[in-house]
């Protein structure tokens, strides 16, 4: 087993075909097909499925494309390392959808602006899926809702999110979970921790939910809201940036459920240059802000 074979597995994984992985690693086909199977051997598993001229990943090869991407990983980090430079290579970036809506723009224009060596590759989607992402080894580093409860991971906190209920302009008062029980939720897929956080919410309550419709985005979520049906939950600072959001009633989740907070995670086995200047960044915008809130309140 060596590098290059890893990343024959790698782009098969990836592109799903040999012919095009090839392609993309400049090299003869029969060339990736004799070294992924030599690979195979050596493990003595099938790192692959293959149906007609298209290949999926087995069991097996989920997980050693884990390992793969951590080794690749760990070798980039290291030439970097070793040759002094500043950050550089491909960094990929998790997040949930709302934070990259609201919370980052600037950040990443100050990223790529002081860092232009970096390939930044932005990822969204729901907290469970940018978690697997990062314990999969296929993102560098994730920002989702915590706290983090993985052996495999760490992360520190970086932002706080007030958590909304909106419901159609006609509604009542919420006040508690009662409020809205029976309603439709609207929310993103199973793995979205947000989706949970309401259902925690409406449960403390005594309260039972209605049937959950999964929708893509938030702006799908306010539109079918808006026209007059079931809830959702949303960060304030997410609402407060889309148009029509004066369309819906947003009311406070209040107690233990009002405020949720983001965290930079990734795995403990790994480094990075560019996640370090990436956190740098971070914290360096949370100390001017509190700073700055300081400064208002003494006024």
């Amino acid at each position: 087993m060596d590098f290059a074979q890893l990343e024959m597995f790698r782009a098969v994984a990836q592109q799903k075909t040999v012919a095009l992985a090839a392609q993309a690693l400049h090299r003869v086909p029969s060339n990736l097909t004799t070294r992924v199977k030599q690979l195979e051997a050596e493990l003595g598993v099938s790192l692959f499925i293959r149906e007609n001229n298209r290949l999926r990943l087995s069991p097996a090869g989920h997980m050693f494309l884990g390992y793969t991407n951590r080794i690749l990983g760990l070798v980039e980090e290291a030439r970097r390392a070793l040759s002094g430079d500043v950050p550089a290579g491909r960094f990929s970036l998790g997040s949930l959808e709302s934070t990259a809506a609201v919370r980052i723009p600037w950040l990443l224009a100050a990223f790529n602006q002081r860092y232009p060596q970096v390939e930044l590759d932005l990822t969204t989607g729901p907290s469970g899926s940018m978690i697997q992402g990062v314990l999969d080894g296929q993102l560098a580093a994730a920002l989702v809702d915590g706290p983090i409860n993985h052996p495999s991971l760490t992360g520190v906190p970086v932002f706080d999110e007030e958590m909304l209920i909106i419901t159609s302009s006609q509604h009542g008062p919420v006040t508690r979970g009662q409020d809205v029980a029976g309603a439709v939720i609207y929310g993103f897929r199973e793995n979205c921790s947000y989706r949970h956080h309401l259902i925690k919410w409406l449960a403390s309550d005594g309260a039972v939910p209605g049937k959950v419709r999964e929708m893509e985005s938030y702006h799908s979520m306010l539109a079918c809201i808006s026209a007059g049906g079931g809830v959702a939950i949303i960060p304030r600072s997410m609402l407060e940036s889309m148009p029509g959001h004066h369309t819906v009633k947003a009311w406070p989740m209040g107690a233990e459920f009002a405020v949720l907070k983001t965290y930079l995670i990734w795995r403990t086995d790994t480094s990075s240059a560019a996640r370090d200047v990436f956190l740098q960044l971070l914290q360096e915008h949370a100390q001017s802000t509190t700073a700055q809130a300081s400064i208002a309140a003494s006024l």
